[in-house]
């Protein structure tokens, strides 16, 4: 019997991500989680999600000269998109969340796509979760999700 756990993600395909200049492979299994916010509107659909993530890939492409999105998955409510391409910190998996003050929708993603890549070997069982203000000089990812960090639980 096949216990991993799944969680269904846009991939970039679907949501119609440019080519990444470069692409870096993750070491599996990762040992930390970096948690990000983009601190952009709330989107109410796929569609307007999407037209979102082609921003922040733009943003990050062009005005951060940034190989790809800075970030392997996006949660924007309960919409995950994923698969993204990445050139920096390839020694851990970053997370970002639309909202600095995120939704139980928001967080049940973040949960459910821990506990996947947790089954599916992409991510260290004992996995060290961290804020972005963790690890450097920013407010990232803002009070509300940083608070939020300390209750999700993993087993």
């Amino acid at each position: 019997m096949d216990l991993r756990v799944t969680v269904e993600v846009v991939t970039r395909e679907q949501w119609g991500a440019v080519a990444p200049r470069c692409w870096d492979t993750l070491t599996c299994p990762a040992q930390r989680v970096v948690i990000h916010h983009t601190a952009l509107l709330h989107c109410g659909g796929i569609r307007e999600c999407i037209d979102q993530l082609i921003h922040i890939q733009t943003m990050h492409m062009q005005d951060r000269n940034f190989d790809d999105i800075g970030y392997n998955f996006l949660a924007f409510a309960a919409f995950l998109l994923g698969e993204i391409a990445q050139c920096i910190g390839a020694n851990g998996f970053r997370f970002s969340v639309s909202d600095q003050s995120p939704s139980p929708a928001a967080l049940s993603s973040v949960k459910q796509l821990l506990q996947c890549g947790v089954s599916q070997g992409h991510l260290h069982p004992g996995f060290t979760l961290h804020g972005h203000r963790d690890l450097g000089d920013t407010e990232c990812p803002g009070d509300g999700l940083y608070a939020a960090l300390k209750h999700l639980k993993f087993p």
